[in-house]
């Protein structure tokens, strides 16, 4: 590969291919890839269900070209620039007589192509689309960017804080310029589970995130009542212990929010609340418990919690938000699976803006080192939700094969 580095996976797979003259090789892996086309984001905006191809003239090929880009070759988002994701099997149907003869895929790179895209090619390209295992990166690994994402340092940390959505939706988990699904596709997803569609609600939610508004208050109620044990009873406390103490602590709640109030106004008598409404409040408590205690147990496969440690709080953890995953296990920013990694690509905020939001502010949340963490921890995260001691793929201690995390990923943990 000489001196070149390829900025993932996929290119490293196309570029090998082309050396080595392998074509086939080539159209199984472009197969694969998700493909972007370039947009004016304006015309996207006014034109949902349009696409723009934008012919363009390559000395190379001594001809116009449709233009394609594979993920890792895209450059950061820009306020006027946006892409639209497709398969090979789009440009196969896309293209008709009289358009160029020529799909460009990666233009200007070491493994660029030009492939011809006459109607007998065009049905070469379906025929190695319908025999491909899957479309876009494996879901639930690990996939980094070695040329433009970073790798170490505090914007790095700050990113691996959500790398287990990135492993969960098969996608960099380091790319700082995000171009996810798509321009049209992200921004949908934005409003749908966050409700964001403007920089400046944007903005309002990365504050809300920051401040651990999003927090469950059911969760960080039920571990407060164990940090309260455990101070109390200087140890570990039995989840038995747990169990009768949380629930003894609800139904002391109920009972003196139901007895007369001397306030300025008089006597205040409140509503007591029904039995049922008490009951409910109490199982529900119980489940977040055998929750919590499932995730510990995971963490604890793969040496992320050592005995006698436990989780403290879920601000850092993206345990159970009020929206789904995070709160700041979406530091990246408002980031994908059902929210997307909104900030950098439907056109909310450029790479600037988000860079200094990365790093920092969750430090200074929870500063607390943790022993260096076994990166098979993001999986633990992923799988399962929750619901089973290991999820259905995770198996405990399995290096993954990218460039480890920081220690320092899981800071909400105490002794």
């Amino acid at each position: 590969m000489g001196n070149w580095i390829a900025p993932s996976a996929i290119e490293r797979e196309l570029y090998g291919a082309k050396a080595a003259g392998d074509w086939g090789g080539y159209f199984d892996a472009l197969a694969r890839a998700e493909l972007f086309v370039p947009q004016d984001r304006h015309f996207q905006d006014a034109n949902p269900r349009a696409v723009w191809m934008q012919p363009v003239w390559f000395p190379q090929a001594r001809a116009q070209c449709f233009v394609a880009y594979t993920a890792g070759m895209l450059p950061p988002p820009t306020p006027d620039q946006v892409f639209s994701r497709h398969s090979l099997s789009w440009f196969a149907h896309r293209i008709d007589p009289g358009d160029p003869p020529y799909l460009a895929v990666n233009p200007g790179t070491p493994c660029e192509a030009f492939l011809p895209a006459s109607p007998a090619d065009r049905e070469v390209w379906k025929g190695h689309w319908e025999r491909a295992d899957r479309y876009g990166l494996e879901q639930n690994a690990v996939h980094a960017l070695h040329v433009g994402g970073p790798l170490h340092g505090p914007v790095a940390f700050g990113l691996a804080c959500g790398a287990h959505l990135s492993v969960h939706n098969g996608q960099f988990w380091n790319a700082l310029g995000h171009h996810g699904a798509g321009y049209l596709r992200e921004r949908e997803k934005l409003r749908e589970w966050w409700g964001v569609t403007t920089r400046e609600e944007w903005l309002s939610a990365v504050e809300r995130l920051l401040a651990a508004d999003m927090v469950s208050s059911v969760w960080e109620f039920a571990l407060r009542v164990r940090t309260a044990l455990a101070r109390e009873f200087a140890g570990p406390v039995d989840i038995e212990h747990w169990r009768h103490a949380t629930e003894a602590t609800l139904r002391a709640n109920a009972e003196r929010a139901a007895e007369p109030r001397l306030t300025p106004d008089g006597v205040t008598v409140s509503r007591p609340r029904s039995t049922a409404e008490i009951e409910g409040e109490v199982a529900g408590v119980q489940r977040v418990i055998g929750r919590i205690a499932r995730y510990e147990q995971r963490f604890r496969a793969d040496g992320i919690l050592g005995e006698g440690r436990w989780v403290r709080s879920v601000r850092g953890l993206g345990l159970r938000p009020r929206l789904p995953d995070g709160p700041l296990g979406r530091r990246r920013p408002l980031r994908d699976r059902r929210g997307g990694r909104g900030l950098r690509g439907p056109g909310r905020a450029d790479v600037p803006a988000g860079v200094p939001l990365l790093g920092g502010p969750l430090r200074r949340l929870h500063p607390r080192p943790l022993p260096p963490v076994r990166r098979g921890g993001v999986r633990a995260l992923v799988h399962g939700h929750g619901r089973h001691p290991r999820g259905a793929h995770h198996r405990p201690g399995q290096p993954l094969a990218e460039p480890p995390l920081e220690p320092g990923v899981m800071s909400a943990t105490g002794r």
